[in-house]
């Protein structure tokens, strides 16, 4: 990847722009000092730094608020800055300029290591913050996370946990069910956005929660209580309630087609958030990996533990992208809209990402018809990739 223009001043010409709400024809967009100062309509400004292949669309950055790992790295294992930069750097290869690295249950240690580079990590280009989904979890809907490690967090596990509200938007994933309620408003009030995922809880106890400040549900219709006739769960509470925003995996294997349409008509682009839950195999071409002792086999696209167990997904953002188009039917808009702008507004970002408007931080994502990424800008700098030079 060679790197063009910088955060300095440059301008980007595109045949087609889409700027976090409406797609524009031809035009370019300047950008001053890593904002965009700028969007100028019309023919293709001549003097440009940066021409686009006139097939390419030009749309705000792509933000992933779960992935575990890319790279060939898992953040469990390399719970550091070299560890977390190259997750970063395979996901952005794919048109991710925004991520939350995610941290799955793991022990004390792993926690605090984590923490105490968090601050560090802030400064690599793409790291919004953190994911830390678990250990408060139901042991019932553990997925594939180690059963011996899910626990209600004591002080010192709070204390790690709770550093992370002072290191960008990060993210606390735990079953309301599992925790005190003061541990919710404890978690809030040091400035993290809670999620309910993993979790058995009844809509009752999901409304209660939402009601002390939940705002979100982690990988929706997966490791969670489902919708029946006379407990809706947390899939009924997450498709009714207009104050969660949900996460979830689009690639035709974790939800059913027909479970996609329905989180769609019921949440809509504003609510709904494409995510990958990415493993290390994303940007790589192996085959298999380990996850804390147990082996990870890729088959088909599918990741499985030893048991048949879904362990994360092997997926980056812009195939989410199109295969939120292509399985759910709708349009590549409202798919940009629920990979940029939802989950930025999730974060409390959205005066400041998922748009492309003067003001707004000049993150973007360059990509042709085929969804091959074109290149991508963070804060103005920017990287092209081979697809750029194809025709």
């Amino acid at each position: 990847m060679g790197h063009a223009g910088s955060s300095v001043s440059l301008s980007i010409a595109a045949q087609q722009i889409f700027d976090g709400a409406d797609m524009r024809g031809p035009g370019s967009v300047r950008i001053s000092q890593e904002r965009i100062e700028s969007i100028t309509s019309g023919g293709a400004e001549a003097r440009a730094s940066i021409h686009l292949p006139a097939d390419a669309i030009l749309a705000p950055g792509l933000i992933d608020v779960q992935v575990n790992g890319g790279g060939g790295v898992l953040l469990n294992d390399q719970p550091t800055e070299a560890g977390v930069r190259r997750i970063v750097e395979a996901h952005r290869k794919e048109g991710t300029t925004g991520c939350l690295p995610t941290l799955i249950t793991d022990r004390r240690e792993v926690i605090e290591r984590l923490a105490a580079v968090a601050e560090a990590c802030l400064k690599i280009p793409g790291v919004l913050g953190f994911h830390l989904e678990g250990p408060a979890l139901n042991r019932s809907r553990k997925g594939i996370h180690p059963e011996a490690e899910i626990r209600i967090p004591n002080r010192r596990d709070l204390a790690a946990i709770k550093s992370f509200g002072g290191r960008g938007r990060s993210i606390v994933t735990l079953a309301p069910e599992c925790v005190p309620a003061s541990m919710i408003d404890e978690l809030i009030t040091a400035g993290l956005h809670i999620a309910a995922g993993h979790s058995d809880a009844t809509a009752a106890e999901i409304g209660q929660a939402v009601d002390r400040g939940v705002s979100g549900v982690t990988h929706l219709f997966n490791a969670m209580s489902q919708l029946n006739a006379r407990e809706p769960g947390l899939v009924g509470a997450a498709l009714v309630d207009d104050r969660l925003f949900a996460g979830i995996i689009c690639d035709g294997i974790h939800v059913d087609r027909a479970g996609l349409r329905v989180a769609f008509r019921c949440k809509g682009r504003d609510r709904l958030m494409l995510v990958t839950d990415a493993m290390p195999l994303a940007g790589t071409n192996d085959r298999q990996f380990m996850l804390q002792g147990r082996q990870i086999t890729l088959h088909e696209n599918r990741l499985t533990g030893p048991d048949g167990t879904l362990a994360g997904a092997h997926l980056t953002m812009i195939e989410a992208v199109r295969n939120a188009v292509s399985l759910l039917g709708i349009s590549l808009v409202d798919a940009l809209i629920m990979a940029s702008r939802t989950p930025a507004a999730f974060l409390g970002l959205e005066s400041d990402l998922g748009r492309i408007a003067p003001g707004y931080r000049a993150d973007l994502v360059a990509f042709n018809p085929n969804f091959e990424v074109v290149g991508t800008w963070i804060g103005g700098v920017g990287s092209m990739s081979e697809a750029s030079h194809r025709g």
